[in-house]
């Protein structure tokens, strides 16, 4: 399976609460961990991912620190303007490393996919690469 969130596939960044020029949104879509979307504060936070077709959706992965709790929602249309919740984790807080998670989806079908951060272990989260087998 393919990673259906990478800008090489065609995966966009549409939105985005909040950015640093340093760590711009577009950097979850890379497919690499050294680089990352930082946020500047506040809760929650909301980012979304535009792919090109809908995609059938079975994982979704997110490498991020200090991100406590995460929704994700779905939206099967043309206008990202009403989603669907498909899941929501707390995640654990790690000292030295990255946050992984994987949550598997029942196969949704999704054109687009809502992040919400809703909370943090710190003031400031980072999410460094969004994995979506599809």
């Amino acid at each position: 399976m393919i990673n259906a969130a990478l800008s090489a596939f065609g995966a966009q960044v549409v939105l985005a609460t909040s950015s640093d020029e340093n760590h711009p949104p577009e950097n979850i879509t890379d497919g690499k961990t050294e680089t990352f979307w930082m946020s500047t504060g506040m809760f929650p936070q909301e980012l979304i991912i535009r792919f090109p077709d809908n995609m059938k959706v079975s994982l979704i992965s997110v490498h991020s620190f200090h991100v406590k709790r995460l929704r994700i929602e779905k939206n099967a249309q043309e206008e990202a303007d009403k989603f669907e919740v498909v899941a929501e984790k707390e995640f654990e807080q790690t000292e030295n490393g990255l946050q992984i998670n994987d949550i598997t989806l029942d196969g949704s079908t999704a054109t687009h996919l809502r992040f919400l951060i809703l909370s943090g272990y710190d003031h400031f989260v980072s999410v460094h690469k969004v994995g979506v087998q599809a």
